[in-house]
């Protein structure tokens, strides 16, 4: 996905590293410059892989990965019935991008028509990212899968202007217990809790605990407060780890 208005995706059918040939693919666009690009989940992804098995011109792939093939409705190249989502798509562009074995050819191909099942969507009309069950395309044999477990959200400063890094206090950015992604966590907030608000976290059974057998050790306190403090942030507790980190 390259766009959202309008509505792009590119790939790119790079030439044989071995003999310097093109693929069908390439081929297939040149003499009908359209194409559907089909969403690929864990369920179906030994069928992918074999479709990409280099059988002669003309082979029918759908036949031979045992696809099932579903007529478009805006462009000639059929849909794959067993893909969670199939973009429609017309090839606005192709860029040769080198001559030599490797070179790829990017296609610029916009979407016009997207097939999405049912049983993938909210009650609010959004993608439920944990149901897809999508793969990804590594290197060589290797290939991941995106599942619930590996799922995780992080909440994009676009709407309120982070403080960031270099705002942090001292003590606080330059800590070797917290690491660089709980620096970011606390960084991406708008502003820091007040005194009166930090205070508050003192009377937390946890926190008095450390404040209590850490008197007159303020390296082993700046250490307990800190592990507290990132513990806190796993949790996605910025606010009361931003507190514990001002006491």
């Amino acid at each position: 996905m390259f766009s959202s208005n309008p509505p792009i995706c590119v790939f790119s059918p790079a030439r044989r590293v071995r003999d310097n040939n093109t693929k069908h693919t390439y081929e297939n666009l040149l003499e009908v410059p359209e194409c559907v690009i089909n969403i690929v989940n864990y369920a179906m992804v030994q069928q992918t892989s074999l479709a990409s098995t280099e059988y002669p011109k003309g082979v029918n792939e759908f036949v031979k990965a045992g696809f099932t093939e579903l007529r478009s409705i805006l462009v000639k190249p059929p849909r794959v019935a067993e893909s969670p989502a199939q973009l429609e798509c017309i090839v606005n562009q192709i860029i040769p991008l080198g001559t030599k074995g490797g070179a790829g050819n990017l296609v610029i191909a916009e979407i016009k028509l997207i097939h999405i099942n049912d049983d993938l969507f909210s009650q609010t009309g959004e993608i439920k990212q944990d149901k897809v069950d999508l793969v990804a395309r590594l290197g060589g044999d290797w290939y991941c899968r995106v599942t619930k477990e590996n799922l995780f959200r992080i909440v994009k400063p676009l709407t309120n202007m982070g403080i960031g890094i270099d705002a942090l206090p001292e003590r606080v950015r330059n800590s070797f217990v917290l690491s660089g992604n709980d620096l970011g966590q606390l960084a991406n907030v708008v502003s820091l809790p007040t005194d009166e608000e930090a205070e508050e976290i003192m009377y937390d059974p946890d926190i008095k605990e450390i404040l209590d057998s850490t008197i007159g050790d303020e390296t082993t306190r700046t250490i307990a407060l800190q592990t507290k403090a990132r513990e806190l942030l796993a949790t996605g507790d910025v606010s009361a780890a931003w507190k514990v980190l001002l006491i």
